[in-house]
Formats: C-alpha cells, sequence, structure tokens
C-alpha cells in the first residue's frame, strides 16, 4: 500500500529563500506546504505597523528588480507564479557619511559614481575604473546565464556548453575576495577603507573577506538593474510569493512552528518529516529548512550527531552579529530635501566592525509616501550588535538598555539631521533578543561570515545536506546574505529538489 504523505516538499519557513524555493517547486507542478511559525510572511524580509507607520523589519536596499538579464532574480520569481510588483527606482544606492569628511554619494549613475569617487581620489581614478570595471567583468558572466542549482550535473552541462567562457570566468573568480582585486589596482588606504566599507555594507566583512563573485554582483547591478523599492513596503515581496504560491496550488501555515525535523530511517513511513509545536506530524518526500543551518542542526535536528560536513563548515564560519534597531517616526522636517534614501555613518575607522559601530539609515518614504501618515517620515536606523551584549538582563535593566543604546543612536545622527530630535513622533527599539524572538534565528544572526580570510565562495555549503531528503536554503547557503542572494539560493534549491523529484 502506498504511504500516506502531506506533501512533495516541506519548506521550514517563509523567508525569500524558502518561498522562493517554494514557489518555483509549485511553478512546476509540486504540491508544496511552508510551515511559518509567525503571523505573516517574509522573515526578515517582513513587517509591522505601528500609529500609521510601515515599518521594514530589514534593510530596504533592495536589487533583484530589474528588467533584463538573468540577475533580476526576485522579477522572475514573482513571474515564475503569474505576480508582479510596481516598484519606485532609486537614484542613490547608499550616501555615505564616513572618517575625514569623506561623503560619497553612490550613484545609479556608473559614470557619475566614478567621476565623484574620482574627484575625491583623483591619483586613483584609473585605479578606482580597474577596480569596478573587473567586478563588471564578473557581474556579465553571472548575468550570462541561467542562475541555478551548481550541483545539478544536467544543469552544469547544459550552461557551459550554451556559455562556456562565462562560465570559465566565474570559475577563475570563485576562489577570489574583493580586497584581493582591489589592492591589484589601488594603494590609497583611505580608498581601500571605503572599499572596506562598501563591502561591509552587506557582507557584514571588510573587502578581504567578501567574495569576489558577490562583490562584482553587488557593486553592478546596483548600476545595471538598479535599486528599487516595492510600493508599498518590502513586506509586499513576500505577500506576493505567498499569494503566487496558493494560487498555485500549494500552501502556507500561519503560526506553525517546526520543532523537530524527523529523520526519513526514523519516522517509520519511509518518508521525511516535521513535527510542530501543537504536536501534529507531517510527511514529504523532501524537506526544505529556511532556519539557520545553525537552526536547522542545533535544534530541529538536536537528537541527531552533528554530521561532519557540519562540523567543517561550522570551523570556517562564525555567526554574524545581529542588529540594534531602532524604527523611528518623525515629521518630515527632520529630513533635509534631497536627501538621498540610504545612508551610512562612521566616525571612526577603528570603529566599523565594532559594536554599535557603523550606522545604517534607511528612510523609505522618501521613495513611497504611502508608508507614513501624511507630513511624516520613517527613519530605519540599524547597527551591528551581538546578543552577548543583551542577555542576563532583568527586565527594567533590558529597557533601561534599549532607551540608552536608542538616545545615543539618535545622538549620533544629529551629525547628518540636525532636525531629528525635535521633530520625533514614534520609536520603537529592536535588538538581538527581539530578532531572535520574532524571526527564529539563533542569536538573532543575519547569517553567517568567515572566522579567517576564505577562498571566495569555495567554503560556503550548497543546498543538499547530508540527511537524506533535506535540503537547506537562505543566508547560511551559497551565495550568502542579501535578498537576492537568498533568492539565488532559493532558485538554486528549488532546481535541485525539482529534479530529485523528477519535475525537470
Amino acid at each position: 500500500m502506498a504511504q500516506t504523505l502531506d506533501a512533495d516538499v516541506i519548506v521550514i519557513g517563509s523567508g525569500i529563500g524558502g518561498l522562493v524555493t517554494a514557489t518555483q517547486l509549485a511553478a512546476k507542478g509540486a504540491s508544496v506546504i511552508v510551515l511559518e511559525r509567525y503571523l505573516i510572511a517574509g522573515g526578515s524580509g517582513g513587517y509591522f505597523e505601528r500609529n500609521g507607520y510601515r515599518f521594514d523589519v530589514g534593510a530596504s536596499m533592495i536589487f533583484g528588480f530589474g528588467d533584463r538579464g538573468t540577475t533580476n532574480l526576485l522579477t522572475r520569481a514573482l513571474a515564475a507564479v503569474n505576480m508582479k510588483m510596481e516598484t519606485i527606482p532609486d537614484p542613490v544606492q547608499i550616501h555615505y557619511h564616513l572618517p575625514n569628511h569623506l561623503e560619497i554619494e553612490v550613484h545609479r549613475d556608473y559614470e557619475k559614481f566614478l567621476q565623484e569617487l574620482g574627484d575625491r581620489f583623483p591619483h586613483e581614478r584609473v585605479g578606482i575604473r580597474k577596480f569596478y570595471d573587473e567586478c563588471w567583468k564578473i557581474f556579465n558572466c553571472l548575468n550570462a546565464i541561467e542562475l541555478l542549482s551548481l550541483e545539478e550535473w544536467r544543469y552544469l552541462m547544459r550552461v557551459f556548453f550554451q556559455n562556456p567562457l562565462a562560465c570559465l570566468g566565474l570559475a577563475a573568480y570563485l576562489p577570489q575576495n574583493a580586497g584581493d582585486i582591489a589592492k591589484k589596482y589601488i594603494r590609497d588606504p583611505e580608498l581601500l577603507q571605503f572599499i572596506d566599507m562598501e563591502c561591509y555594507c552587506w557582507s557584514v566583512v571588510p573587502a578581504d573577506r567578501t567574495p569576489a563573485i558577490n562583490a562584482g554582483m553587488v557593486f553592478s547591478d546596483r548600476h545595471y538593474g538598479g535599486i528599487n523599492y516595492p510600493v508599498g513596503g518590502v513586506g509586499k515581496i513576500a505577500e506576493k510569493l505567498a499569494e503566487g504560491l496558493e494560487k498555485a496550488g500549494s500552501e502556507i501555515r500561519y503560526g506553525a512552528r517546526v520543532t523537530q525535523i524527523i529523520p526519513k530511517a526514523k519516522s517509520g513511513k519511509g518518508a521525511i518529516g516535521v513535527k510542530l509545536a501543537n504536536g501534529e506530524v507531517l510527511y514529504a518526500k523532501k524537506v526544505v529548512s529556511n532556519a539557520t543551518r545553525w537552526d536547522t542542526f542545533g535544534n530541529l535536528l538536536k537528537d541527531e550527531p552533528l554530521p561532519n560536513g557540519e562540523k567543517g563548515w561550522q570551523s570556517r564560519y562564525q555567526k554574524s552579529p545581529s542588529f540594534l534597531s531602532l524604527h523611528l517616526g518623525v515629521e518630515a522636517a527632520a529630513i533635509p530635501d534631497g536627501a538621498a534614501c540610504h545612508h551610512i555613518l562612521l566616525e571612526d575607522w577603528q570603529d566599523m566592525q565594532n559594536e554599535q559601530g557603523t550606522i545604517f539609515v534607511s528612510i523609505p518614504t522618501l521613495l513611497d509616501r504611502s508608508l507614513a501618515p501624511e507630513g511624516y517620515h520613517i527613519v530605519h536606523t540599524f547597527t551591528p550588535s551581538w546578543m552577548s551584549e543583551w542577555e542576563d538582563l532583568s527586565a527594567s535593566e533590558y529597557e533601561a538598555k534599549k532607551n540608552d543604546a536608542a538616545r545615543k543612536l539618535c545622538d549620533r545622527l544629529l551629525a547628518i539631521f540636525p532636525k531629528l530630535e525635535d521633530c520625533l513622533d514614534y520609536q520603537e527599539v529592536g535588538t538581538p533578543r527581539s530578532h531572535r524572538r520574532f524571526l527564529g534565528r539563533a542569536d538573532g544572526t543575519y547569517g553567517p561570515i568567515p572566522t579567517g580570510k576564505p577562498l571566495g565562495l569555495l567554503g560556503m555549503p550548497f543546498n543538499r545536506t547530508s540527511i537524506p531528503d533535506l535540503y537547506c536554503v537562505g543566508d547560511s547557503t551559497f551565495p550568502g546574505q542579501g535578498l537576492n542572494a537568498v533568492a539565488f539560493s532559493g532558485f538554486a534549491c528549488g532546481h535541485l529538489v525539482a529534479s530529485s523529484l523528477g519535475l525537470v
């Protein structure tokens, strides 16, 4: 008698990586159940509403919404389930406010950006162009091939025969880091520090620990596909993917917290299973975990011995810091005319990687005014912070520390928004404990960072695991952190699982 399965595939978590995997599979005819512990989809790509403000949980600098090439992964993911989104182009990716009065805007226009950076470092104009042009070489290789699973041999053979030069080009860059390339062309130490920040702002590590392929994608796509903000907020991306998933005949369950993955050999059904907090057990042919690998193997598979492959990976990578987040509603007068949507503030280069050193600022209402009441703006400020800074505190100590940290952040922001304090309307503070609680991420981390200097992307784990029929997706799999990167992971995982099911 055939065994009864609840779905072809169960996906644990509805972050963007999990949703892209699920929608890719549903579009190919698989039955999928997505299990989400929270009340809405999206994870760190979600939202929350307070007092008429719609706040993004995480960053609002969004790649992947271009209309050409193959690297526009969010556009393609939505299209796979017949969905699309209206977006607003951002003319400036970031306005940097750095030590020694280093003020640089990264314009969508590539030549305008090179001109501005070259004006600050005129003796390095040639090196600047050579470095960023080499990043374009990497991007052009990526943008020439369909981005699917590097673990599926038929795909690898197909793309190699279709575009061998692009594949060979990417292979050459796989073991390289962005800092190695920068130092080939640039000598000025301050400019190299700037490139460190260019990497740190999305990889949370400096250039010598940032894979060159990731840098090539980010440093070029901001000028190619551009930074585009989704109308209605970042959370709309997950909403649309979830809607498309259900229209394709699959299912997403909210308030469904998975407490255990039951390996195939122990399920008693010849299938892999998951157990929910309410005691319900579901079975499928395949399970995909969008939890971090630390949560997957340390919590959901805690009764199983840690596989050697995971031991090796955990020796090469550690958890990145979480963030201290300050969500503000302010009167419009707080934001100067002509201000960019995204800013980075750092007063001392020595503090770049330190606890609460670098400040990230996003003002999405400069692009979409519907996110706040009329006459007001959202200012989302966040800075790296470790869980160890927030543990072992009483309730009163925790609140006092949050308020003190928020005050210090606001004081620093006065350097670029001098009217901010006088225009404050609403404030909410989130800590690494908030990220752990609401997003279910180990120590509130936003993904892995290398413990030492990596060999580019060669040390990152892929989607397949050593547990039969268990796959991982998201920022602790190739190619790493960032919304477009986890979408790439979702395309790869969806393709790999679909291949194993005979759907491609």
